[in-house]
């Protein structure tokens, strides 16, 4: 059964590289307090460790 992630944007990307701020974008963070779920993979947990000092992440079983 596939996991979803809950990532949760707790820091603000003002003062961010832009590398960063466009990882925040593609993840689907816009604002502070803002929480997006994805489908867990490769891609998106590499996308979290570049951003983990601005997100919180959440791991949750997927429902059918």
């Amino acid at each position: 059964m596939p996991k979803r992630l809950v990532i949760r944007m707790r820091r603000s990307a003002i003062g961010e590289k832009w590398a960063a701020r466009r990882t925040l974008a593609a993840l689907g963070l816009r604002r502070v307090g803002q929480v997006v779920v994805r489908e867990e993979s490769a891609s998106v947990r590499g996308m979290v460790g570049k951003v983990a000092h601005l997100v919180e992440v959440e791991e949750k079983d997927a429902v059918a």
